[in-house]
């Protein structure tokens, strides 16, 4: 049994509660408390620090290749690609209103895409078109072909060039939200995993193990690939992205973000480090997963691709290699949406969850 100590303010009865302390639900407190500096909200994360996307990604602040916009469209059609694409844009520019550049080391370094056909080519100037009103440029892709030996891409056909994307450092960015949740009085419980949820008429009741539970008058899942377990009904499917890290790498010329093959490939420098991860594609059933393993089979398939495309010339070392869960689905639309009187979901970033949980998190604090 709990004393009175704690259920009088641990445990205690909170406005609202989140779970997940991810970038998706940190945006969410942080949304809710500006918007509602009266309301108690909680935060619940059943790690020690948040895990799952948010601290295991590859720190890109992009809001979608050429190539990817393309399909995105063809599959969505415009009007839902342009809204995904303003939500992921005006996220960005939210992500550097509230923190400085050196706090999260943003670099607008520029995005970039490799190509190896020409047909998305001929797209470049619908795209461009559409994207005017969303980045105020005439272009937002552009052909930079003096670009490939600049960055010592040798083996690529094409380069496509974006000016409004870069990186940062996740880890330093969910310090500095953890940071801004604190300051806005949000309250955590971490190390505690919801295991059941119920709700009545008055409230919702998140119960732990050991017979411990918290009610709240709303609660939150921002859970994104771990939500299966609670909200069966949805379609969400996790993906996993195995990434590896080399050893710096005397003479780097890459700088930037980079995207191959559709962004299922995507690297970076990290000063002159290479971040490599993806390549899911060639084996997309074994990674629909939620375990953090890495594979021989990817990891032997990303280092040969880090040989073939991004330093055909050179001998690199792999200091760290990891995984991350992403939350996929039948489109990219991110689910939204309440689930009940008194329940909420904000998940399913399809792999943008830097870009867009910024913004979800105001469209949850107009929702509750």
């Amino acid at each position: 049994m709990n004393s009175i100590w704690e259920l009088d303010t641990f445990y205690r009865k909170r406005d609202v509660i989140i779970i997940g302390a991810g970038f998706s639900g940190l945006w969410t407190a942080i949304s809710i408390k500006e918007k509602y500096p009266e309301k108690s909200v909680l935060i619940i994360e059943r790690n020690t620090i948040p895990l799952g996307a948010s601290t295991r990604n590859a720190g890109f602040a992009c809001f979608g290749s050429l190539t990817e916009v393309i399909a995105d469209s063809q599959k969505m059609g415009w009007e839902k690609t342009l809204e995904l694409v303003k939500m992921r844009f005006e996220g960005l520019q939210k992500i550097q209103h509230y923190f400085k550049n050196d706090e999260i080391d943003f670099e607008l370094n520029g995005g970039y895409e490799i190509l190896n056909n020409e047909e998305p080519l001929s797209h470049i100037d619908t795209v461009n078109e559409k994207l005017k009103t969303i980045t105020g440029l005439d272009q937002t892709y552009t052909l930079k072909q003096d670009k490939i030996q600049q960055f010592g891409l040798g083996k690529s056909a094409f380069l496509i060039e974006n000016p409004c994307e870069g990186s940062l450092h996740s880890g330093k960015l969910l310090q500095k939200l953890l940071e801004k949740c604190h300051e806005l009085k949000v309250e955590f419980l971490f190390g505690t995993e919801a295991e059941h949820i119920q709700e009545t008429t008055v409230e919702v009741e998140i119960l732990f193990s050991g017979d411990i539970s918290v009610k709240a008058d709303k609660m939150i899942y921002c859970t994104n690939a771990f939500t299966s377990t609670f909200l069966k009904k949805e379609n969400i499917i996790p993906a996993r992205g195995q990434i590896i890290l080399t050893e710096p790498i005397e003479g780097l010329r890459l700088k930037g973000t980079f995207h191959y093959d559709e962004g299922y490939y995507y690297f970076r420098n990290i000063g002159n480090q290479i971040l490599l991860g993806g390549g899911r594609n060639q084996d997309f059933k074994t990674e629909e997963t939620t375990a953090f393993e890495t594979t021989e089979f990817l990891q032997n398939h990303l280092e040969s691709f880090l040989k073939e495309v991004i330093l055909p010339y050179k001998d690199f070392k792999i200091v760290l290699r990891w995984s991350g869960i992403m939350a996929m689905g039948d489109e990219k639309s991110p689910i939204v949406k309440q689930l009940s009187e008194r329940q909420f979901c904000a998940v399913r970033l399809s792999g943008m969850g830097v870009a867009l949980a910024p913004k979800i998190g105001e469209i949850m604090a107009d929702m509750i």
